[in-house]
């Protein structure tokens, strides 16, 4: 039996206060992992920025990347490493640089899921290009933005077709305001999507590996109040819906890591969006559910790390449409069918056999972690590096308040589990 090591690399951009508890969880689990005859220890680097050679090796079982959408450097070393060295990385590069929001509401469209009607209208402005000017005289057809509107039904939401952190997004109620938004979009490519009217819930969902955590979402509220601390919310079918409909979208791309938002209006959940593949991870946003986040990262990469799980490079959609194709089967029984393949690529059955024999403690030790002086550090270091110096302390300790009553509210719930 020997002892091997296996690395678990994190390349991050502004990210401070998860990869602190990330890398102090990970070393206060003292992990020593019995594995097909080995002994497995884990141990967590940063990955750094620098020039490469193509063939160099890499020394990382996975990596956690937080980055590679809009770096390219990393983007590409990530790429490389995954083709000539196995690399385990969430999440897959091709598919986050490829599948922007467009692509994936045609996707769930195609899969039967009830994203609300979308269109796409051409851009206000365009980049100066030498053939621009003919393209647009020869092909480009007159609309009239009105009737547009009209087709799609007011309210309805004008947003870039590839989104990203609420960067452009108006609600319009009616012509005067669809014609001021697109006048004011610029060079966006943007999307109309009809409102979701009467909903009486807003979710957003966090899928990591198989594990997904429903939580009852506030868009109008300010940032560090919008992922509410609610309980019992959603019955058990509709938290099964709604983990079925996160691991549907997040396997049909590839993705480990996603977050998805659904509105639901008459009984029906609405996805509206879920193309985020590097989602907000921080404790100012997340509080109480920060760290149910920092676990479920510290379970995926440990189970991947040590069990050398493959990374699919690449996307295969054709078992998933098998399904839609499929007449005789309602939506549910759709739903539930791409979630068997979305359990049967994520391991789910393995992967709790492996936590339940090699990580039954993480829970122990992420509640006295989380009560610590280095967590509350963590937590002070992205509070001070947001906000101004007047406000750090207050929302430090709001933060950290909101982290005891979770740890409290765990302790209770794994108390009444045993």
């Amino acid at each position: 039996m020997a002892n091997v090591t296996r690395y678990i690399g994190l390349s991050l951009g502004a990210d401070l206060c998860w990869p602190i508890c990330f890398e102090e969880i990970v070393k206060r689990a003292r992990l020593r992992i019995p594995y097909q005859g080995d002994t497995v220890e884990l141990a967590v680097e940063r990955v750094t920025i620098e020039p490469f050679d193509l063939q160099q090796p890499c020394r990382y079982s996975v990596v956690i990347d937080r980055l590679t959408h809009w770096y390219h450097t990393s983007r590409e070393w990530i790429k490389k490493a995954v083709i000539l060295n196995d690399l385990y990385v969430l999440n897959n590069p091709w598919s986050v640089q490829s599948m922007e929001k467009q692509t994936t509401y045609c996707a769930m469209m195609k899969l039967g899921l009830p994203v609300p009607r979308t269109w796409m209208v051409p851009p206000k402005a365009y980049e100066p290009h030498d053939d621009l000017q003919p393209t647009l005289e020869r092909y480009a057809r007159l609309f009239d933005l009105t009737e547009v509107g009209q087709k799609i039904g007011y309210p309805l939401f004008m947003k870039p077709y590839d989104g990203g952190a609420w960067r452009g997004v108006s609600r319009i109620d009616g012509p005067e305001q669809l014609r001021a938004a697109y006048e004011q979009s610029g060079r966006m490519l943007m999307h109309l999507q009809k409102a979701v009217e009467g909903w009486d819930l807003f979710v957003r969902c966090i899928g990591l590996g198989p594990q997904v955590n429903v939580v009852r979402y506030d868009p109008s509220a300010p940032l560090h109040e919008r992922y509410r601390v609610d309980f019992f919310f959603v019955d058990a079918e509709e938290h099964q819906l709604l983990r079925d409909m996160v691991l549907t979208i997040n396997t049909f791309f590839g993705w480990d890591f996603n977050s998805c938002e659904a509105l639901r209006a008459g009984g029906v959940f609405h996805p509206i969006d879920f193309a985020n593949a590097c989602p907000d991870s921080q404790v100012t946003s997340l509080h109480y559910h920060f760290p149910w986040l920092v676990r479920a990262m510290v379970r995926w990469a440990v189970f991947c790390a040590v069990t050398g799980r493959k990374m699919r490079q690449n996307v295969d959609w054709a078992p998933y449409y098998a399904i839609a194709a499929r007449d005789d089967l309602p939506y549910r029984d759709k739903l539930r069918a791409y979630a068997e393949i979305a359990d049967q690529r994520l391991e789910t059955d393995r992967f709790r056999e492996f936590c339940a024999t090699h990580l039954s403690h993480l829970d122990e030790v992420v509640i006295d972690f989380f009560a610590t002086a280095e967590a509350k550090d963590a937590v002070y270091q992205k509070v001070a590096s947001l906000y101004p110096p007047h406000e750090v302390e207050e929302f430090t300790e709001r933060f950290w308040g909101a982290i005891q009553f979770w740890r409290k509210t765990e302790s209770e719930r794994l108390a009444a589990e045993s």
